[in-house]
Order: C-alpha cells, then sequence, then structure tokens
C-alpha cells in the first residue's frame, strides 16, 4: 500500500492498524480511479467492506482538506441492515476517519431515540443507521440530509430480503439528487438491479471476486451423522478444535435455547443471539465474544447477520442451510480480511442430498469428514495436559518450599494422577457417537454421472472393499435406479429379510433393474436359510445368489398388511391380504411403476 493511493487522512491510520496489504476490493476502492462515480459493489462477506467504502468515500466527504469542518448537517450516510452491524460499521470509521476529527452518530432500532435525537442536534460529520430508524428521524424532522454528499448501502441484498425496500426509497428519495450513491452488495440479485437503476446514475459495476471462486480462507466441512445425534456432533466438534471463538446457527429460536442450555450444562462458556432478545442482551453477548468471557455464540441467521467476532475461526451449522444465500451468509463470519476458518456442516444422514445439492449451487467443495470420537477427544485433552506441564517454568523461590512438603508427603506418581484428574474435570464430557456405516458415509455420485455410464460398465461399489468381506457372498436383489433404489432403505430391508445385522453386509452395488450386494462368508449360509421363510421379503421383491437367474425357488411368501399394498404389486389387497377385485392404480409388475410421485418404499 503506497500514501499516494490512500486519502492522506486515512492512511497513518490504516498504517497504524496494521493494513500492509489491501484486500482485493478495498484495493479496488484505492486504486480504481472512479472518482466521484456511484458504484454498484459485490465483495464476498468477511473481505472488508467498511473499510472498502470507507476509503471509496474518502475524496467525497473531505476533498482536499485532512480534516472536517464543524459538524453540523451530516455528509455521509451509512445503512445497514442490522443494529449489530450499524454498530460495527461505527467503530469502524471511528478508528478509520479519526485522524480527520470525525463524529459519527448512530441511529438504530431498541437504542433511546431521545439521545439519537440529541446528538444529531448536536451536529454529525457521518450517520450511521438501520432503515426504519433513519426514516423515524427524518419523518419527525431531526435528521436533515440536504447537506448530504454521499450514502453508502451496506449489505444492500440483506436489506432487501428483510423488507426495506419501501424505507430505503423513501431515505433515498430524501437525499439530494446530486449525492453520490454506493451500493455494496455480496450478491446482484434483480431487487439490487432496480434499485440501482432506479436511485444511481451511470453507476460502474465492480465485482471485486469472481463468483464462482470459493473463498479461499475458509475450509468447508461436511460432518454426517444419525439423525438424533446432531447436537452430540456439535459439542464433540467444538471441543475437537483449536478455535479461540466459534459461532453456531441454528434455525429457531427454540432450537438457539435449547443447544445454549445444553451446551451450558456441559461446561462451555456459551452466549446466544436471537431475534427475541433485548437490545442490551445482544449487545452484552457480543461483548462476552470479544473480551474472551465467552468462546461459543449460538446464534440464529437474523440476529448473526453482519456481526464481525475477533479471531473467529469456527462455523457450525447445526441446521443444514436452507439455500446457498444463507450458507454463503453464515459462512462468512469466519476467514474474514486474511484470516484462515473453518465452516463445519453437521448433517443427518436422511439430510446428505439437501447439503450437498445446496453446496453445489454456491459452488463450494467439502471435505466428508466424521465427528470426532471420544477416543479422539481424549487423545487431544492428554497432549494440552502434556504441554501445559512442558511449557511450565520451574518453581520459583516462593513455590519450592510447598513443592517440597508436596514431595515430601505424596510420591510424584500420585500428584501426577491428581494434577491429571483435576486437568480431565475441568474440560466438559466429550458424546459418545454411533459410528456410521461405511455407505452412508460415501459420498454419491452426482445424478448425470450415474445416468451418463455406459450401460455395459461393470457398477461401481458403493463403499471401498472392507478387509472383513473377504470370501463374502454375493446376492441380488430385484429392485435397481429404475425402481429408485437407496442404500438408506435398501440396507434395513436386506437386514431384516436375511436376519443379519449391518456389520454383516458388504458392499451393495446399485445397477438400473437390479441391486447386488455382498453377505459376510459367515453369516451367508443362515442368510440363505432365512430368506426360505416365509415372509421374509415383501410382495414382488426376489433376493437370490448371484448368477441363480431370479432364484423363484425363494420367492418369498407375501405378507399382508391391512388394506395396504406392498411395493410394486400388481394388485389390490383389502383386508387379510385378500385381492380385490381390480389393480391398486399407478402399479404393476415390479419395476414398472406408473404412477404419480415417487413409488411406496418398502418397510
Amino acid at each position: 500500500m503506497t500514501d499516494d493511493t490512500i486519502h492522506p487522512a486515512l492512511a497513518s491510520a490504516l498504517e497504524a492498524k496494521g493494513y500492509h496489504q489491501l484486500t482485493p476490493v478495498q484495493a479496488e476502492m484505492a486504486n480504481g480511479g472512479h472518482g466521484e462515480a456511484d458504484l454498484l459493489v459485490s465483495a464476498q462477506t468477511g473481505s472488508g467492506k467498511t473499510v472498502a467504502f470507507g476509503i471509496a468515500i474518502a475524496s467525497t466527504l473531505l476533498g482536499r482538506a485532512e480534516r472536517f469542518p464543524p459538524a453540523g448537517q451530516p455528509l455521509g450516510l451509512v445503512i445497514a441492515p442490522t443494529r449489530e452491524l450499524a454498530i460495527q460499521v461505527q467503530r469502524e470509521l471511528d478508528w478509520l476517519y479519526a485522524a480527520a476529527g470525525v463524529r459519527i452518530a448512530t441511529c438504530v432500532g431498541g437504542m433511546d431515540m431521545r439521545r439519537e435525537r440529541r446528538a444529531l442536534e448536536s451536529g454529525a460529520h457521518l450517520v450511521v443507521g438501520t432503515p426504519g430508524r433513519l426514516r423515524d428521524h427524518i419523518s419527525k424532522g431531526a435528521l436533515d440530509l440536504g447537506a448530504l454528499r454521499a450514502v453508502v448501502l451496506d449489505e444492500a441484498d440483506e436489506m432487501l430480503d428483510l423488507g426495506f425496500r419501501e424505507d430505503l426509497e423513501f431515505i433515498l428519495g430524501a437525499a439530494p439528487e446530486d449525492r453520490r450513491t454506493l451500493l455494496f452488495s455480496a450478491t446482484v440479485p434483480r431487487g439490487i438491479a432496480e434499485l440501482a437503476r432506479n436511485f444511481q446514475k451511470d453507476a460502474v459495476r465492480i465485482a471485486a471476486t469472481a463468483s464462482t471462486e470459493q473463498h479461499a480462507d475458509i475450509e468447508y466441512q461436511l460432518m454426517l451423522v444419525r439423525r438424533d445425534e446432531r447436537e452430540h456432533a456439535v459439542i464433540n466438534t467444538l471441543l475437537d478444535s483449536d478455535s479461540a471463538s466459534a459461532l453456531v446457527f441454528c434455525h429457531t429460536r427454540e432450537a438457539v435455547r435449547h443447544l445454549t442450555a445444553r451446551l451450558a450444562n456441559r461446561g462451555f462458556s456459551v452466549v446466544s443471539l436471537s431475534g427475541e432478545m433485548a437490545q442490551s442482551e445482544r449487545s452484552n453477548a457480543l461483548q462476552s465474544m470479544r473480551d474472551g468471557r465467552a468462546h461459543v455464540c449460538v446464534a440464529t441467521d437474523v440476529a448473526a447477520r453482519g456481526i464481525d467476532l475477533p479471531n473467529l475461526d469456527l462455523v457450525i451449522h447445526a441446521d443444514v442451510p436452507s439455500n446457498p444465500a444463507t450458507l454463503l451468509h453464515r459462512s462468512g463470519r469466519t476467514g474474514r480480511a486474511g484470516r484462515k476458518g473453518v465452516c463445519v456442516l453437521i448433517v443427518p444422514e436422511t439430510r446428505r442430498g439437501a447439503a450437498q445439492r445446496v453446496l453445489a449451487l454456491a459452488k463450494l467443495s467439502a471435505t466428508m469428514r466424521a465427528a470426532p470420537s471420544i477416543a479422539e477427544i481424549e487423545t487431544r485433552y492428554r497432549a494440552q495436559i502434556l504441554e501445559t506441564v512442558l511449557s511450565a517454568a520451574e518453581p520459583d523461590e516462593v513455590e519450592a518450599a510447598f513443592v517440597a512438603e508436596l514431595l515430601a508427603k505424596a510420591s510424584p506418581e500420585r500428584i501426577a494422577a491428581a494434577f491429571l484428574r483435576q486437568q480431565l474435570s475441568a474440560r466438559p464430557v466429550p458424546e459418545d457417537l454411533s459410528p456410521l456405516p461405511v455407505h452412508d458415509m460415501q459420498a454419491r455420485k452426482p445424478k448425470r454421472e450415474r445416468e451418463g455410464r455406459d450401460r455395459n460398465e461393470e457398477p461401481r461399489d458403493a463403499e471401498p472393499r472392507r478387509p472383513d468381506m473377504e470370501g463374502g457372498v454375493w446376492f441380488t436383489l430385484s429392485l435397481g435406479r429404475k425402481q429408485r433404489a437407496d442404500p438408506k432403505w435398501l440396507l434395513p430391508m436386506i437386514c431384516r429379510a436375511g436376519g443379519v445385522s449391518k456389520r454383516d453386509v458388504g458392499s451393495i452395488r446399485i445397477d438400473d433393474t437390479e441391486t447386488r450386494f455382498e453377505i459376510s462368508a459367515d453369516k451367508a449360509a443362515g442368510f440363505i436359510e432365512q430368506l426360505k421363510q416365509p415372509g421374509s421379503t415383501e410382495r414382488g421383491i426376489v433376493i437370490a445368489p448371484a448368477g441363480e437367474g431370479g432364484g423363484a425357488s425363494w420367492r418369498a411368501k407375501p405378507k399382508f398388511g391391512k388394506g395396504k399394498p406392498d411395493f410394486a404389486k400388481g394388485a389390490k389387497f383389502g383386508k387379510g391380504g385378500k385381492p380385490g377385485k381390480k389393480p391398486h392404480r399407478g402399479q404393476g409388475a415390479p419395476g414398472e411403476y406408473k404412477g404419480k410421485g415417487k413409488p411406496k418404499r418398502p418397510g
């Protein structure tokens, strides 16, 4: 960074703050040569946009002067979607413009409106606020925008999502027509484009980073767990991390309350953020994270919009994000302004497809990993305790006498054991997580790749070959991809049909019209005997040893429920399993499903 690319009033502040290298969006604002043009800027969340627009509007507010004149009507206005982001922007601009003698007033919902009005009456160079509160002050004559030179809309896409369009249009309509307007947004959807056309003049479009480029400072991990062990995985992920602070996202306020209580019971220093909390409570929670009194924050999406927590290097999605924008916004709380971060998606096995679709739509790649086990966390604990001992200084003069007394009354082993127990008791106990079957952890191929496979090509294993399956026996099952076969429900059905456990089932290969699977050698004979029993499989489903041509001799006798047709059978059954007079709509022979929607799955 050279001094001639930044307004002189800001250069010293940036140097003192350690900004030796600007982020891409900041460098574009400093070196882009945009003059006094309106700007429509898209940049990744966490890329340093506040400093970027502070740099961009410096010449507009100050001209060639290095200090502001006495404060009167505001020269600049910054609009942010939430109270937390507005306060954060005010803090950033405070130090950035400190050498210029700036005076900033904040106008945000949830704060004392009378105090804000007094601050506006006494004069301000910059006003930072939320749309609703700013509109209130303008309507009541407390905020006069007549001298305004620049307006900045920070996180403009979020403000539209939160329903602030009318407020924004009112505020921009009250500002002078010759002011400069800068829109900063993570994305540029249709609503932002319309806002730019209506309230900007020949705006310069700037994309600070390519939209298809994954945030290089964030590592994405997908952690597959059982549906009822999601919170266990959150606890173990926190215990397995070296993060100084972590942010855990939930969909609802109720989920935030529940998870916060559970983490507190486990010994975590945790706070929460949700829309139902008072502003003072939210401010206290954020301050606890900033000063290190709390290390974990559990929050909803809306409550955490725009917040910037120092040293935040772990974001956990306790609930799968509903869309790519939510995923990117949540994840952008870490990996900010050059810092590295980790983003972990805790995904129930039934939601793996949804998580992978959201990642694909967001153009992100994630590493599949298992949840940390008790053994892994205890190994980490012991390493930390050993490091504490090895890094401790030798006893000083004050401590030496008592150390000698301890050694005289107890053996070193006993003292070490007492220290170990004390250290372990002060740490949260990890949760026991059930390991998922190997095939559940294996990522499925994209649909287009599966459908594009050569029909004559040998189907690939759904998972790597297990060493304990040497000599295993292969069987076929008369359902395939055309019948929407999926290991999630095939595996339980195979286990019920043959009286085996999941550990006895090896590779599962799903082809177009059939599925082949492997049974361990020591269980194969019993599996065959169980198949011969009446009712072992559902009607229309045939399981036979591979290569025996359909295994008609083992076609199981059907079990009929009351009034409910079994999968892929050709007739409608009433009570007692008696066939009715006409076929059930949409069902024919096995593999010839013709109804609407998904076929009913067995079991």
